[in-house]
């Protein structure tokens, strides 16, 4: 008896133990919630604020990414279009008329007060089609959201520097495979497109997965199944000891 007993009472304390456990990925996944939603809602409020200047040169340093990535800023300067290079992207949902596989087109602006800010000028497929560029020394001015260097993963292929095709969005590596010195640590996005429509402006992506209330209600959700379950058992065994006793 005391051995069933012992029995029962490690697999409560195990299925307590687990129970805790469900309980607080479930309440974790709706803290991420709440950090997702904020996030979502602070990006859309830059996205939609009238731009500023872009953080100059002297700031470049000590930049908080955080605190200007995706507001919408201003630059002027000069394209270098004998540094242009590109990104593989895969546009699903664009906003101009071109999607599928194709380029990022990124092109270092030389700044008037001095330094580089490589600008992604817009969306160009890989079927093909003239992109506008112009002679290096061409003025622009250039609004658009800032952005901050893109992470990479086990899945990331490698760059091929020498095609100048890469496949992540850093800009201080792609400024060093360019050659380019004192260059910003983000990048830009073009809002406008290029003479002729490409490439094509105004495709900042601007994604967040948001199934943390998914995955709470399913953290959840096994939790409850755990306790339905636990308490089942322990009816069973109960009217079992009252049946046995007759």
């Amino acid at each position: 008896m005391d051995r069933n007993r012992n029995r029962i009472l490690k697999v409560g304390l195990a299925a307590g133990l687990a129970f805790l456990i469900l309980v607080g990925l479930g309440t974790w996944q709706l803290l991420r919630l709440k950090e997702k939603e904020a996030l979502i809602a602070r990006v859309s409020e830059r996205m939609a604020a009238e731009p500023v200047p872009a953080p100059p040169p002297a700031e470049w340093p000590t930049l908080d990414l955080d605190r200007w990535s995706y507001r919408r800023v201003t630059l002027e300067g000069t394209y270098d279009f004998a540094r242009e290079a590109r990104v593989y992207v895969n546009l699903s949902e664009p906003r101009g008329p071109l999607k599928g596989p194709g380029y990022f087109v990124l092109t270092p602006l030389k700044l008037d007060g001095g330094g580089t800010v490589i600008v992604n000028r817009g969306f160009t497929p890989m079927s093909g089609g003239a992109v506008s560029r112009g002679a290096s020394g061409r003025r622009a001015s250039v609004t658009g959201p800032l952005r901050e260097p893109e992470g990479r993963n086990l899945f990331t292929p490698a760059d091929e520097p020498r095609q100048r095709l890469f496949f992540a969005r850093d800009a201080k590596a792609i400024a060093a495979q360019l050659g380019i010195f004192e260059a910003a640590p983000f990048t830009v996005d073009a809002e406008a497109s290029g003479p002729g429509g490409l490439p094509q402006g105004g495709e900042t992506r601007v994604s967040f997965p948001n199934r943390h209330l998914e995955y709470a209600l399913t953290w959840y959700g096994l939790a409850a199944t755990l306790a339905v379950f636990v308490l089942t058992l322990a009816l069973r065994r109960r009217r079992d000891g009252k049946d046995d006793r007759l």
